[in-house]
């Protein structure tokens, strides 16, 4: 298998996540799965797996199958059981979660350092895959040991958002900050640090982007948000001037019992962006806070429900305060009330 020749307006993004991200040394096995769609991603990271002298399996998921994916393919999950890293780079398409959660399922029995790089794009590798890792670590370590203690997180946007939060002292905040470990692996570009939240009551306004595939198919909603209604962490009510939009998202949040639940509240750490660019991949990394419903990540927050859907949700500019703390005003950290200036 060949993904073509690499771009070398894509390298620098591709050895940061190979080099910095996933510590790719000498004689590994890096099992890199791909689509069709994310060849010239993968042509850069497999160059760069070429640079390490690493063995590198190349795997083109339409080879196994067509899209969108029923189910995991045998010969990628195979791939993975005897891989020290892996790397999935593909755009996402209705009903493939489930296969994207099998692979995820190999990668934490196996403990192999893994970067999920669902929604990569050449232009996300030349920005958000460009970042200071080692920063966005320092940051993601500070606002996690900070939120281990918090009691209340509110965040408020001028669009309408404004929600409380508490959280569970049994459930774990866990950071993401692109420098990847066998224990948790990691979306790339990295940035987040995230927990299942206990309750989070008030309103949520999605100007921003939608996960899953109601990115791919709706694009930034910033002209057309969703305002959503939460009570007891629960989705209660969603309001969109876009009919179809609004069924889609209501019915998906209804797939099982728990699809409706708040499974996921995340900060966005990584300080190299600067815009949002519609991608849920690397605009959820942007600094601000967001939510998702549904599947809470449970095998690395410890929360004990499960979902088979996950949808997250993007505000713009948020104002952020940690119990009275105002540590990210209008999207930006105050880098200060966490020992960073």
């Amino acid at each position: 298998m060949d993904f073509g020749t690499p771009d070398a307006e894509l390298m620098p993004g591709a050895r940061n996540a190979v080099e910095t991200c996933l510590g790719v040394r000498r004689d590994e096995q890096v099992a890199l799965i791909a689509d069709e769609a994310s060849r010239a991603v993968a042509a850069s990271i497999a160059a760069a797996v070429d640079e390490r002298d690493a063995r590198c399996r190349k795997l083109l998921l339409e080879s196994f199958g067509p899209r969108p994916m029923a189910a995991a393919p045998k010969g990628v999950l195979s791939a993975l059981e005897t891989a020290d890293v892996g790397v999935l780079c593909m755009t996402a398409e209705p009903g493939e979660l489930a296969a994207r959660m099998a692979i995820v399922k190999v990668v934490e029995r196996c403990q192999i350092r893994y970067a999920h790089m669902v929604g990569v794009t050449p232009q996300i590798m030349q920005q958000g895959m460009r970042a200071d890792y080692r920063m966005v670590d320092r940051l993601s370590d500070k606002l996690r040991q900070r939120m281990l203690r918090a009691k209340t997180l509110t965040v408020k946007t001028e669009a309408g958002t404004k929600f409380d939060a508490h959280f569970d002292g049994q459930l774990d905040w866990v950071k993401t900050s692109g420098l990847i470990n066998p224990r948790y692996w990691s979306n790339l570009p990295a940035g987040e640090v995230f927990t299942t939240p206990a309750t989070v009551d008030g309103t949520f306004v999605c100007d921003a982007t939608a996960g899953d595939h109601f990115n791919g198919k709706y694009g930034d909603l910033q002209s057309t948000p969703l305002t959503l209604t939460i009570k007891s962490a629960r989705l209660v009510n969603v309001a969109c001037a876009r009919k179809d939009l609004k069924q889609e998202f209501w019915d998906y949040c209804h797939t099982d019992e728990n699809s409706d639940r708040v499974g996921e509240l995340a900060f966005g750490t990584n300080l190299g962006l600067t815009e949002m660019i519609g991608v849920l991949l690397q605009d959820e990394k942007f600094p601000g806070v967001h939510l998702a419903f549904g599947d809470p990540y449970g095998s690395q927050t410890h929360a004990d429900w499960k979902s088979t859907t996950h949808v997250d949700v993007l505000t713009r500019n948020c104002d952020a305060w940690i119990d009275d703390d105002l540590v990210i005003e209008k999207g930006r950290y105050q880098l200060g009330h966490l020992g960073l200036a």
